[in-house]
């Protein structure tokens, strides 16, 4: 029932994604923090329409438009950083079909990265195998990706085309391990320190240490803290993690979300950046998207990047 609305909305993506959204629209004076469009983050790809964590997921959205690309990730037996939002596997492949059980479940960390290449990818949601109009240029477009190969894909299509693309990626394990694994890939590909690199995670402790490791290493990218409410980000107080983050993501769900908080967060000198934009149906999800880019948002995660770009490109009253 799907599949007419997705290839109208692709096509039309497609067609444009030669445009610089965010640069195309400095003109305007926003709400934000800094007065630029707020960012359209494609959280876990366009993963409303593909697999998530799927470099065919990851591609649809650069090519819809999407300022950045998100990829959770984790830790693999062998130590590789694979994009995977849970910690283990069945949910989103068919690990547990092919592999049997292992110290009780199918952890990503009791898996090694030539197992993981296995598996297929199970489409959640909204999502399919597949998008009319859309071909996935990647070699293995339907499989877990490395951070290595993530970063590779954005280079391609940097390369083709004439924006730079963001990477988004989330520490899902708390701790040091992760972390400097993370800024050891980030920084060996040549990522030293831009708009280009937000680096986020739910654990405070996790940000404070990416931010001691990255200065040590002479990097630069900006931090983010999550949190699944605005009211827990108050209760830290907001300038005590300006201390050591430049912005807070936040459930647009939780409690305390209002334009308020954002208003207090900007005064802190932290941007904010809301999630998840999950409506499927523009006659929903634009004015849910107009709301918080009116409270002055600074960027969103969304499922459908496409949707996110159109309720941008539509609030041309902020001026």
């Amino acid at each position: 029932m799907r599949t007419p609305l997705v290839s109208r909305r692709t096509a039309l993506a497609l067609a444009a994604a030669s445009c610089l959204p965010v640069h195309a629209e400095r003109r305007k004076r926003w709400p934000t923090r800094d007065g630029a469009a707020p960012l359209v983050i494609a959280h876990r790809g366009a993963s409303g329409y593909l697999p998530e964590h799927t470099l065919a997921a990851y591609e649809l959205a650069v090519r819809m438009g999407a300022d950045c690309i998100e990829p959770d990730l984790h830790l693999t037996r062998d130590g590789q950083l694979v994009a995977m939002h849970d910690a283990t596997l069945e949910r989103t492949t068919d690990a547990a079909t092919r592999f049997g059980a292992r110290n009780g479940g199918w952890r990503v960390a009791d898996f090694s990265l030539e197992e993981i290449r296995q598996l297929a990818m199970r489409p959640q949601g909204s999502a399919a195998l597949s998008v009319a109009g859309f071909k996935p240029s990647s070699a293995h477009p339907l499989r877990v990706p490395t951070l290595e190969e993530i970063i590779g894909l954005v280079r391609r299509l940097e390369a083709e085309g004439t924006r730079a693309i963001g990477l988004y990626p989330e520490a899902k394990q708390a701790g040091p391990r992760l972390a400097s694994h993370l800024l050891n890939v980030l920084s060996a590909a040549g990522y030293v320190g831009s708009d280009k690199v937000f680096l986020q995670s739910f654990d405070a402790d996790t940000v404070r240490g990416l931010g001691r490791r990255q200065q040590a290493l002479g990097l630069g990218y900006r931090l983010v803290l999550l949190s699944g409410s605005a009211n827990r980000l108050l209760a830290m107080d907001l300038a005590q993690i300006a201390g050591f983050a430049s912005g807070v993501g936040v459930n647009i769900r939780g409690e305390g979300m209002s334009r308020s908080f954002i208003a207090m967060a900007h005064a802190a000198g932290l941007t904010v950046h809301g999630y998840t934009f999950n409506e499927a149906r523009a006659a929903s999800a634009l004015p849910e998207y107009r709301k918080f880019m009116g409270w002055g948002m600074d960027g969103v995660f969304s499922n459908y990047p496409d949707l996110a770009l159109q309720a941008r490109a539509a609030e041309s009253h902020f001026v």
